[in-house]
């Protein structure tokens, strides 16, 4: 686990490597920040908010990439495609 910085608040970041990628999670209170690595009809049906950032290398990258997909749990919260990654993390933070 590593500590993320984000608008002076704290978030817990997941790196998992694969052969040939690594898997990376920005977790915050309410839904969490991915890679394209994560499935979103799973999230949806689980009902777990969840929004993805693609052609990400580290968590930095995630912050300031866009928003490309979310689950219908994190849309319900306001998470929108196109916004960044950092905003999404905020609004899943309320």
């Amino acid at each position: 686990m590593e500590e993320i910085l984000d608008g002076g608040k704290k978030y817990a970041g997941y790196s998992i490597p694969t052969k040939n990628a690594s898997i990376l999670v920005i977790l915050a209170k309410r839904g969490m920040l991915a890679c394209g690595y994560i499935n979103l009809a799973t999230a949806d049906r689980l009902g777990d908010a969840a929004a993805i950032v693609t052609g990400v290398v580290s968590h930095s990258d995630m912050l300031s990439k866009k928003v490309v997909a979310v689950s219908k749990a994190a849309a319900d919260m306001g998470v929108k495609v196109g916004m960044s990654g950092s905003i999404a993390l905020e609004k899943m933070d309320l």
